[in-house]
Parts: structure tokens; C-alpha cells; sequence
């Protein structure tokens, strides 16, 4: 099965938090900080009207990425 990225999910889809792609051990870092660890599952809220930034759920909270940001994490489909 070939790898999904955040940034590839549509609104109202449900994942899990695989892990990231080459990326800067700073922003990694961020991100960690942020919640998004492998294993986390997440919603996929909503795009902004110009499709860029997106929101998601996580933990009882939002947060508000970039594709580009969202194009690091991985992630699989929950059903």
C-alpha cells in the first residue's frame, strides 16, 4: 500500500499518525510538540476557502497546517 500523506486527505477523513518524511529535525521537533506523534489519530476539519491552510483534531484540539507542513506527516486510513 503506498504511503499517504495529511496533505492528501479530504475533510471529515479519520487517520493515524504514522510517521514523517525527510525533515528537519527543528520542525520535527514542532510538530512533536504540537501533538502530531506517530499513533495519534486525527480528523481532517477543513481547508480554508483557497485550500490552504487545513485544520484537523487531534486530542481534544485544532490545529492549523500548511500542505507543505501537512505534506511530512504520514498517515493511514482508519476506518
Amino acid at each position: 500500500m503506498p504511503s499517504l500523506t495529511l496533505d492528501q486527505l479530504r475533510p471529515g477523513a479519520h487517520a493515524r499518525i504514522t510517521g514523517f518524511t525527510t525533515a528537519e529535525s527543528n520542525f520535527r521537533r514542532k510538530l512533536l510538540a504540537l501533538g502530531l506523534m506517530p499513533g495519534t489519530l486525527i480528523e481532517v476539519s477543513r481547508f480554508a476557502p483557497l485550500g490552504d491552510p487545513m485544520q484537523i483534531q487531534l486530542r481534544g484540539g485544532s490545529v492549523s497546517l500548511r500542505k507543505q507542513e501537512a505534506a511530512i506527516i504520514l498517515v493511514e486510513d482508519v476506518v
